[in-house]
């Protein structure tokens, strides 16, 4: 079954979703196979990385902040995944976006989200810095040569362009929002179980279901 993610690799939360829908494909008994959906949270940002994202909630939340940098943490280490808010730092992901792309048209996608995910969010690596994203790119599988031919051009920054109108099409101004078979965009972040019963109830509305 195919499902579609808008996501940023700067969300904490689009890390939780692909772990929470992977637990509930394997709950459902129901193999996914996801179309990762570009989304930038900061397309003013730079190479560069500056403030935390943690401090930035801060500046965001004011009072409210630690609960809120507490809360994220913690859903994280339930799903298994250490996110670093205090190291993790906030930059351009569109480069990001368009090796995410280039892992799609060769079957590794998920590979290619997951890597940026974990540098991100565990490793406060800078997903922005061309040398980052080359390496990342070949730890997940990519042809080096491949990688190398994507940071010197402009390969898919218009798969990126087109991943943005589409999520303004379907109203979507937030992430990670989840569409499956063709329903209405919804949050992606839902309990396990939630997940595995819209993943049922998907694979029994397809035909031979």
């Amino acid at each position: 079954m195919q499902i579609e993610i808008h996501a940023d690799v700067l969300c904490p939360w689009s890390y939780i979703a692909k772990r929470r829908l992977e637990a509930a494909s394997a709950l459902a008994g129901t193999p996914v196979t996801t179309v990762w959906r570009s989304f930038e949270l900061s397309p003013e940002g730079g190479p560069m990385p500056g403030d935390s994202a943690a401090d930035m909630i801060r500046q965001w939340r004011g009072d409210a902040a630690e609960a809120r940098i507490n809360e994220i943490m913690s859903l994280g280490a339930a799903e298994g995944i250490r996110l670093d808010l205090e190291n993790a730092r906030p930059v351009n992901s569109f480069n990001a976006h368009r090796l995410v792309h280039l892992g799609a048209a060769v079957g590794k996608a998920d590979a290619v989200m997951e890597r940026l995910l974990r540098a991100y969010h565990s490793e406060a690596q800078n997903i922005a810095n061309l040398g980052v994203l080359d390496r990342l790119g070949r730890e997940a599988g990519l042809e080096p040569s491949a990688v190398a031919e994507l940071l010197v051009g402009k390969d898919f920054a218009d798969a990126v362009r087109a991943d943005k109108r589409l999520a303004v099409e379907r109203g979507i101004s937030g992430v990670p929002v989840m569409v499956l078979a063709g329903a209405a965009p919804t949050s992606a972040v839902k309990p396990v179980e939630e997940l595995a019963g819209l993943l049922r109830q998907a694979a029994g509305s397809q035909p031979g279901g």
